[in-house]
């Protein structure tokens, strides 16, 4: 490689951030890699094709593209040129490796409702994962609590590089909920004697909860109007933006009974519902399929560590394509760690799913599951410089991330490593 050179609620307060956030990683790098084989997932491949970011976004993409003086040229001849990968379902920074408990933040397990913790809370940038992520082409992340609670607390999407602090790498603030079916949560409060114990709890909780959501923000509205005072509540506040569509709600659960369960209350509340994991939803793909639930699949790369996961298979990623399920990839990191990303959709289209898909689900459709898709996913005018030049097929295990931009900045080169904050290449 060589180079030439939904609306938020009125009162949400300064508690919850919420909405698009700046440009902040760095202060936008001006890039044109030429030559390369061009995937832009949301358009057609091209070979000798250029992508061109200026001031940390995408302005053009194609094979007559005219490179502006003074801009720094890459040349990506007989490389692959992607956008950077998206970790949709990660614990990045709040599961930090090699720190045993003083780096566990992932589950705030004292109440069976953790909606009003956020994951941006705990996220240390120093975590090794996000070298990692580097190396493996990861440019975007997802960082969910973990699923220890019914109700786990609020996710963030951030960059894997850039910022002084964590909040210079916001992409958005709050994406989605992270909330747990199945045996995780029944276990952890089995265990201490209380609800929820069973599934019959963890399906009440999470129905009390939105119950209690619906009459505060019909109270609020009510104050609102009356002029009065109201005394807010920040886990009622986060579900009311739940139930107005403005976030997501990331359903952890394996098991297919447990998805249909997920279902069930997504259609009683009327909800955006995302399945995470959903090893076990081949059974019920069809169903998926008709309700238009999408399915971020994984971790794939593990064992069968308790009873839910006794029907996990690498294959039922392509059964679930196959139906017509919208489907991204996801390590679980550290669970499987996040470099190997890309690999697990080598394995899936060993395991018979479409290469084209595969593609897709490690990019533009966790985007568009969790409406990152304004900011990433793909390489198109208007989106952030994100961008990976691979030594070849990305799907080939012999593939390599060569040289890796985030916001049209060179932060990653197998050359030279990762590039520290304030160092310049």
């Amino acid at each position: 490689m060589t180079s030439s050179a939904n609306a938020a609620p009125t009162d949400n307060g300064p508690d919850v951030p919420t909405g698009r956030s700046p440009r902040a990683t760095t202060s936008g790098g001006s890039v044109a890699i030429v030559g390369g084989y061009v995937v832009p997932v949301a358009g057609k491949p091209m070979e000798g094709g250029t992508v061109l970011v200026v001031d940390g976004t995408i302005r053009e993409v194609g094979t007559d593209v005219a490179v502006p003086d003074g801009v720094r040229v890459v040349d990506a001849t007989g490389r692959w040129v992607l956008p950077g990968l998206v970790e949709s379902h990660a614990h990045l920074g709040v599961s930090e490796e090699g720190e045993g408990w003083a780096g566990e933040d992932t589950n705030e397990m004292t109440s069976p409702n953790a909606a009003a913790v956020r994951a941006l809370d705990a996220i240390n940038i120093e975590d090794l994962g996000f070298r990692d992520a580097l190396e493996g082409g990861v440019t975007s992340a997802v960082v969910k609590p973990g699923s220890g609670n019914p109700i786990g607390g609020q996710t963030v999407a951030i960059k894997t590089w850039g910022g002084r602090t964590v909040d210079e790498q916001v992409i958005r603030a709050s994406v989605s909920v992270k909330s747990a079916l199945g045996e995780n949560p029944k276990r952890v409060y089995g265990e201490k004697k209380q609800l929820p114990s069973t599934r019959l709890g963890v399906a009440q909780v999470i129905r009390e909860a939105f119950v209690k959501a619906r009459n505060y923000a019909a109270a609020r509205a009510h104050a609102a109007t009356e002029s009065k005072p109201f005394e807010r509540d920040l886990a009622l506040e986060t579900l009311a933006r739940v139930l107005d569509g403005e976030l997501v709600w990331d359903q952890h659960t394996h098991r297919h009974d447990d998805i249909a369960t997920a279902i069930r209350l997504s259609e009683e509340f009327g909800y955006r519902l995302v399945v995470n994991h959903g090893t076990d939803g081949a059974k019920i793909a069809d169903v998926l399929a008709e309700k238009h639930v999408p399915v971020i699949f994984g971790p794939m790369i593990s064992n069968r560590s308790k009873v839910e996961l006794r029907d996990r298979g690498i294959a039922n990623l392509a059964r679930l394509a196959q139906a017509g399920v919208q489907v991204a990839i996801t390590t679980d990191h550290p669970v499987v760690p996040i470099q190997f990303l890309v690999h697990q959709a080598s394995f899936a289209v060993k395991e018979g799913l479409d290469r084209d898909v595969a593609i897709a689900a490690l990019t533009l459709n966790p985007a568009q599951m969790l409406g990152l898709d304004d900011r990433v996913g793909a390489l198109r005018e208007g989106l952030d410089g994100d961008v990976v030049v691979w030594s070849g097929d990305p799907l080939d295990v012999y593939s390599r991330a060569e040289v890796v931009f985030i916001d049209g900045t060179e932060v990653y080169s197998s050359e030279r490593g990762v590039r520290e904050r304030g160092e310049r290449f």
